[in-house]
């Protein structure tokens, strides 16, 4: 889900799943910008263990997250009389 920076920023109240939503993909964006840095050697060791270290908890706030998210999508789906729930498939990326 994409969201309008002017609503978000526009005094209107976010719901709590909103804001998980938006702390999420903040999180990510944040961890993918670390990956970047590391990625290019431009940091030093005391500098890329500083990263590494924001990257795993970074990386633990995604994970709950997701986790998070796919118990809710459980208990909707039990709510709402849909039983035929899937697991979700780790890739082999």
């Amino acid at each position: 889900m994409l969201y309008n920076a002017a609503f978000i920023d526009s005094g209107i109240p976010m719901s709590s799943a909103d804001k998980s939503i938006k702390d999420f993909e903040t999180s990510l964006q944040q961890l993918e910008q670390i990956v970047q840095q590391m990625e290019s050697g431009e940091l030093g060791l005391q500098a890329s263990l500083e990263q590494f270290e924001k990257g795993i908890q970074l990386a633990k706030s995604c994970q709950t997250a997701l986790s998070s998210a796919e118990l809710k999508v459980n208990q909707l789906i039990e709510e709402n009389g849909l039983q035929q729930s899937i697991p979700f498939e780790e890739s082999d990326d």
